[in-house]
């Protein structure tokens, strides 16, 4: 690929920005998303066995089929292709897919990266000039069915820019064929897809307009700790000088872009040709969120599979069972975005032991958000929910699965169907104490279908998609005794995106239940959903009262 189309496609989303030397393991440990935690003794974890997929416009070298991949051997992908055929052996190689796959599956002591055990299947889509979205889609399908179809997470750290789109005044509506395409495959092969955010400058946007993935923007060191959005990324509504240009790169109407956040700025890795290269932007903070899924999606397998070597070691951990549900990865973006960084922890669990404050380019933090105030609007315009902590996400995730027939943890989640005009209570097990904040997070999919003319039930060259809709949902955090919605504690009732979003502080010590309601059907007349939930602290002698009022085991219904 020639020099001039790499700058192209990547000017804007950091291909190579040179900075002060930073190792990578400063983002993937403590100062970034905590990872190398899980790295160690006694969780263990390193994405063993997960596929997880990359698609960009190259592909990494593969050691012992490219010259390049032999210069190397810090990070191998276990398959690689050109589009939806094997690759030619040093054909379509590129540095930076090299560096983004290092991010993910980087196996150097001193610059590992996020889950180096982990199956990568990479695709290269080609030239900007012999392809486009439908060459893209067919090479995004292909990555989906590997591993026998069990591709867990796929990273994005490409895209396309709105002037090569074919629609006329195309606009990020969700309806360009890349976008629609992430999210069909999204729901039919059941693979999270994150996408790495666009900057705002005629950058490219496609298909950061996605429902059913996650879109990320980057941030950048404070005092030695990833706490900040970088200045770099798209942060601000349209105004001034540069409206023209960066009002075509937000999404269509109020639905926000950014679901989460990573660390992207100043980071080292090895480079193609096997030197230490500092590179920044959103290419390489969506690769610490798809590691992050293979670590997760390894501990889920491994309790499915009834594993629970080292694990019976940590204290006080109640090693759940894990259904199939574990997999979904509706619940794994669920899982990622409610256990997100936003406000430091002062050590008493009022912040749910939240390990960083996280600020917006203007140094505003979460609690200053429109998405605090405002229940119609689930995420921040330039933070999401927060940035990405995997230790935290590890302990929303092995919680487990709880069910609306029972009382509800501390900390859980689950996976359920739900019927229109219809809802489903999860009624807090424990009492909440006054001033302490919950965090919930719903996600569902947007319904997209695929116009499949030969019926082989595969997106075939020439073929679109149809966009039916998204069904509406919401979440409210509600007293024990209450049944109306509108006399709720907390709401999240966003109308245009598939996520919602409460983080509250509780107003009175007390009982509380999380209601899930199905409030207006667009296309199917059942929606299937994932919540995940995280509560403060209650009264020691409340609980002991709740405790004490209950045998053993019962069910509230």
């Amino acid at each position: 690929m020639s020099k001039r189309w790499v700058g192209l496609v990547f000017s804007l989303i950091g291909c190579g920005i040179m900075a002060p030397a930073l190792a990578l393991n400063n983002s993937v440990g403590k100062q970034g998303i905590n990872a190398l935690r899980l790295h160690q003794f006694p969780y263990n974890l390193l994405g063993r066995k997960i596929g997880i997929g990359q698609v960009e416009i190259g592909r990494p070298g593969k050691f012992g089929l490219d010259k390049a991949g032999a210069k190397n051997t810090g990070s191998n992908p276990y398959s690689v292709f050109y589009r939806d055929n094997l690759a030619i052996s040093n054909k379509n190689i590129d540095n930076h897919a090299t560096m983004v796959a290092r991010v993910m599956i980087g196996n150097r002591k001193h610059l590992r990266g996020i889950s180096p055990k982990a199956k990568l299947y990479a695709s290269a889509v080609g030239s900007l000039q012999k392809g486009g979205q439908e060459q893209e889609c067919l090479a995004t399908q292909h990555i989906a069915l590997q591993n026998g179809g069990d591709v867990r997470a796929i990273n994005f750290s490409f895209g396309e820019s709105l002037a090569r789109d074919s629609r006329e005044n195309a606009k990020l509506d969700g309806k360009a064929l890349l976008t629609e395409c992430i999210d069909w495959s999204a729901r039919v092969h059941n693979t999270l897809y994150v996408v790495a955010g666009n900057q705002g400058k005629g950058g490219i946007p496609i298909p950061t307009d996605n429902f059913n993935g996650i879109t990320t923007a980057y941030t950048t060191k404070r005092q030695g700790i990833f706490t900040k959005v970088d200045f770099a990324n798209l942060s601000a509504f349209p105004v001034g000088i540069g409206r023209s240009v960066i009002k075509k790169e937000i999404n269509f109407g109020t639905r926000r872009a950014i679901s989460l956040l990573a660390p992207g700025s100043n980071i080292s890795i090895y480079n193609q040709r096997g030197k230490i290269e500092q590179v920044s932007g959103t290419s390489f903070a969506a690769p610490h969120i798809t590691g992050s899924v293979a670590l997760l999606q390894e501990y889920g397998d491994r309790i499915m599979k009834g594993n629970r070597v080292n694990l019976k070691s940590i204290k006080n951990l109640s090693v759940p069972l894990c259904s199939l549900d574990c997999r979904r990865h509706e619940v794994m973006k669920a899982v990622l975005l409610n256990s997100a960084d936003k406000i430091k922890d002062r050590g008493d669990s009022i912040f749910l032991g939240m390990e960083k404050t996280i600020l917006s380019e203007k140094n505003f933090n979460w609690l200053e958000s429109d998405a605090y105030r405002n229940p119609r609007i689930p995420l921040d315009m330039e933070m999401g929910t927060g940035q990405l902590n995997v230790f935290r996400a590890y302990q929303q995730f092995s919680a487990g699965q709880s069910s609306p027939k029972v009382f509800a943890p501390k900390i859980g989640w689950d996976y359920r169907t739900l019927a229109v005009n219809s809802y489903k209570d999860y009624v807090l097990e424990q009492p909440i104490s006054e001033g302490n904040y919950i965090a919930i997070t719903l996600t569902w999919d947007r319904l997209v279908s695929l116009n499949d003319r030969n019926n082989n039930n595969q997106y075939d060259l020439g073929e679109t998609f149809r966009d039916r809709g998204l069904n509406n949902l919401d979440v409210y955090l509600m007293p024990i005794n209450e049944n109306n919605n509108l006399r709720n504690t907390c709401s999240s009732i966003s109308r245009e995106d598939s996520v919602e979003h409460i983080f509250c502080p509780i107003p009175s010590s007390g009982r509380y239940k999380i209601r899930v309601y199905y409030q207006r059907q667009i296309n199917e007349p059942t929606q299937s959903y994932a919540v995940a939930w995280w509560t403060g602290k209650g009264d020691e002698a409340e609980e002991l009262q709740v405790q004490g009022s209950r045998g053993a085991g019962e069910q509230r219904r």
